[in-house]
């Protein structure tokens, strides 16, 4: 394969896999000889095994950091402190970015960041949506009220009123009080009933103070 033919190929995609190049009479090991070379020159960057993305210099569409984290382990979605920041409802800005799996717990360390992915059981895996992101991009995020409990459900001690206080969790009006609580309850655990508790305090609060 040309460099002309691949960057045709895949200049509108922020992230590609080897297998989406594969044509004709050309195989899988040939082709992954190919963009190791491309890497070596700097021409493309290697994210994970078989995920790549063109270098700056030729790239039209930046991949977003949401949208590479669902990439690299399919069965994920962007949750905890790195949701809570795209929902503005924390002040810090997180550069770490961490999504919920059901398979093997794994940090990963990028040229374009780093990840990590942090184990549920099957039973917790939900309470996620499919977000626009922009430039065509698309990725699946915890609602707000599931990226709160995930913390809680993944976090020892955050089901501490002082806990949940020192996050200065703002913007609360987005969140959906009754959905809360029944995701508590339906999880059957006595630590995430309490957070939910501590959380529908906080918003009550922050409401009463804007009054």
């Amino acid at each position: 394969m040309k460099w002309e033919y691949l960057l045709l190929k895949v200049a509108d995609e922020p992230i590609f896999r080897t297998g989406f190049l594969v044509v004709g009479e050309t195989s899988l090991g040939q082709m992954r000889l190919q963009l190791s070379r491309w890497v070596k020159a700097g021409k493309l960057i290697q994210l994970r095994k078989g995920l790549y993305t063109l270098a700056e210099p030729y790239r039209k569409v930046a991949p977003h950091p949401f949208t590479l984290a669902n990439a690299m382990k399919k069965a994920s979605y962007v949750s905890l402190q790195s949701a809570l920041s795209y929902y503005s409802m924390i002040p810090e800005h997180v550069p770490t970015i961490t999504s919920v799996t059901t398979q093997r717990p794994e940090q990963v360390k990028t040229p374009l960041g780093q990840y990590v992915f942090r184990h549920v059981k099957k039973d917790w895996f939900h309470g996620f949506r499919q977000i626009e992101l922009g430039s065509g991009q698309r990725a699946f995020v915890a609602t707000p009220e599931k990226a709160l409990l995930d913390l809680a459900y993944l976090t020892p001690g955050a089901d501490n009123y002082n806990f949940l206080a020192e996050l200065r969790l703002q913007s609360l009006e987005q969140l959906d009080i009754d959905t809360i609580l029944e995701l508590a309850d339906k999880s059957n655990s006595a630590k995430l009933r309490r957070t939910a508790k501590h959380i529908a305090k906080l918003a009550q609060q922050e409401s009463a103070e804007e009054l």
